[in-house]
């Protein structure tokens, strides 16, 4: 199997840098783009009064919208109401993910969540955000009480499997993303190599709804640890 070029080597003083690290730069830039001129977009309308009523052909704004309304469902799903408030952060990882997945699809470029040390740091992220709501919502305090269990004198017991069960959260986060979109990128490598045209068609569909599948999966099983996060009662009012 030959090896490809990839964008990062042959623009001068790129070569240098991680790949994974600057292709995931480059999907930033794009989202924040992205994001200025849907906002840009909002603003017009509400200028002009118009901001409920949707365009009339697809938009930037119209998709911006389309993304944020498919978001808030999947929340809905598990946190009820209470889903509104964090969708940025589900949001967020969402539309990243799939665009980096995505991103692998287009010759010369490599997905970033195909190096570990990027998922990894998705998973940290997820971590540090259902645990910092979890907090904020109920107090440090209450929020420790859940790694206790519904029994006092269980602590001994409960404490050491729920701080497991927390770490290793993040780890089998990336691990998923991270197994999934090599394999995917890899099968997709060998086939365009070996056929080069015709069949690697049917590849890339399949490689871009593992990349949607991927991006659902680790917003909804962040979801989840959220709604644990705030608790079973509260999340499901």
């Amino acid at each position: 199997m030959t090896h490809p070029i990839f964008w990062t080597e042959v623009i001068p003083g790129l070569s240098g840098f991680p790949g994974h690290t600057l292709t995931a730069s480059l999907v930033m830039l794009l989202l924040i783009g992205f994001a200025l001129l849907a906002n840009r977009s909002l603003a017009s309308a509400r200028a002009d009064g118009d901001a409920l009523i949707p365009d009339e052909r697809m938009t930037i704004r119209n998709i911006a919208e389309l993304f944020v309304g498919g978001v808030l469902s999947i929340g809905e799903g598990v946190l009820g109401k209470r889903a509104a408030q964090y969708v940025p952060l589900f949001g967020s990882f969402f539309i990243f993910i799939l665009l980096a997945n995505l991103i692998g699809l287009v010759p010369g470029f490599s997905p970033p969540t195909s190096d570990f040390n990027v998922t990894f740091a998705l998973g940290a992220a997820a971590f540090l955000g259902y645990n910092a709501i979890g907090i904020a919502d109920q107090g440090i305090v209450n929020y420790a009480k859940h790694f206790v269990g519904p029994i006092w004198w269980l602590a001994v017991l409960m404490v050491p499997l729920e701080l497991i069960d927390n770490l290793v959260r993040p780890v089998s986060l990336a691990l998923r993303l991270f197994g999934n979109m090599t394999g995917d990128h890899l099968v997709l490598e060998i086939f365009t190599d070996l056929t080069r045209v015709v069949i690697p068609v049917a590849f890339y569909f399949l490689g871009a709804f593992v990349s949607l599948i991927q991006a659902f999966v680790f917003t909804l099983l962040t979801v989840i640890y959220v709604s644990l996060a705030l608790g079973h009662d509260d999340a499901h009012h």
